[in-house]
């Protein structure tokens, strides 16, 4: 019972979270001069106004699930893993660089083995991390975060000197079979960019919730997260565990990665920076407090403010940096939200503490049988 409160007061939580930002947004729109519930309409009629907009909205929340079920994960290990942005990139990279290489192959080889090349890439690319921790005792913070710049620069190297055309700064376009867009789905949805992959994020996020309540493997990672010291002295090995939780958290992101290269661009350019998916993701699941059927609502959330946010700037004078500040506001106080659930807390114990004041304290006598003999 006390389990099922708490998850209902992380879902107040979440919501005051995303209230709040969007009423500073609102404020901001106000002191501009713009009209906020003109605004906050076209943002909703750009998400999911139309099939396109819809389309195009589900596309966008696909990479933050895997993404943000690849942060859970390492965050109920107890490990702040912000390097997604970077194990997403050379995820994508090798999912691109896979079809490419082998274009000739059947679509239901070529899916698979491009998935899993980018898969092993975010899961190599974050395991790097996890054995220097298991290990070295180094910070995840840290590593993750001179392996994000390693990666950007990395892949730009490769895709400029080994996979670009002439001096083009992208690759060439991947074949059709490893395609997740499929005539059909652009038929349906008037044409948007929309692809198979939200499936594939779908069922990443039934894994999640699979692996962590019914494996053995998700026992360790949440003991290790909540008592490294207690889980050793139980018999569990923290590094096994504490590498483990890192690979699958990289392989996720990979996915994530290779859902832009094979689903949204079908190739892969020269970046200036870091994909944002990658920081994205980490809101999405700290706003659903790691919970692998929220992190699937939190995505479309971050996908509804993203797509109808660049409607706001078409169909009004109110200019994109109003938009940013708008979804900025919301990713604040979703990483505050632990200050909304001290309060949240606080009004708790103060409602419990009068509740135990009102009650009349115990005599300490026996209950009494109705004929008013003591019960035996």
């Amino acid at each position: 019972m006390q389990i099922k409160g708490r998850n209902y007061s992380s879902i107040w939580i979440s919501l005051i979270a995303i209230f709040l930002g969007l009423l500073v947004g609102a404020i901001v729109m106000l002191l501009s001069g713009f009209n906020p519930i003109e605004d906050y309409g076209n943002l909703i009629l750009g998400a999911v106004g139309s099939p396109n907009a819809i389309g195009e909205t589900l596309r966008s929340a696909t990479p933050l699930i895997l993404t943000g079920a690849g942060f859970a994960i390492a965050n109920s290990a107890g490990f702040f893993n912000i390097g997604l942005a970077g194990q997403a990139l050379v995820g994508w990279l090798c999912s691109v660089w896979f079809a490419i290489t082998f274009p000739n192959l059947p679509g239901p080889i070529m899916i698979p083995g491009a998935l899993l090349a980018g898969a092993l890439a975010g899961a190599f690319w974050s395991g790097i991390a996890g054995v220097l921790r298991a290990f070295f005792g180094a910070s995840e913070v840290i590593v993750t975060i001179m392996l994000n710049y390693t990666a950007l620069y990395g892949t730009n190297a490769i895709i400029k000197g080994m996979i670009a055309k002439g001096n083009n700064d992208y690759s060439p376009t991947i074949p059709v079979a490893a395609r997740l867009r499929t005539p059909f789905l652009e038929r349906i949805t008037d044409n948007s960019t929309f692809h198979w992959g939200l499936l594939i994020a779908i069922a990443a996020a039934i894994f999640l919730w699979w692996l962590m309540k019914k494996t053995t493997l998700g026992f360790e990672i949440r003991a290790v997260g909540m008592n490294p010291d207690a889980s050793r002295y139980a018999g569990m090995s923290t590094k096994k565990t504490i590498i483990a939780a890192m690979l699958i958290s990289g392989a996720l992101a990979g996915l994530g990665g290779a859902m832009e290269g094979l689903g949204n661009f079908q190739n892969i350019m020269v970046n200036n920076a870091l994909p944002d998916i990658g920081f994205d993701g980490m809101s999405v699941s700290l706003l659903a407090g790691g919970s692998p059927i929220g992190i699937i609502f939190s995505a479309l959330l971050f996908g509804i403010l993203k797509i109808g946010g660049l409607n706001i700037s078409i169909t009004s004078t109110t200019p994109p940096e109003i938009v940013n500040i708008v979804t900025a506001s919301v990713i604040f106080f979703v990483g505050a939200q632990y200050l909304i659930r001290y309060f949240f807390d606080r009004r708790t114990a103060a409602k419990e503490r009068k509740e135990d004041s009102a009650t009349p304290p115990s005599t300490g006598a026996k209950p009494q049988t109705e004929e008013g003999s003591d019960t035996k």
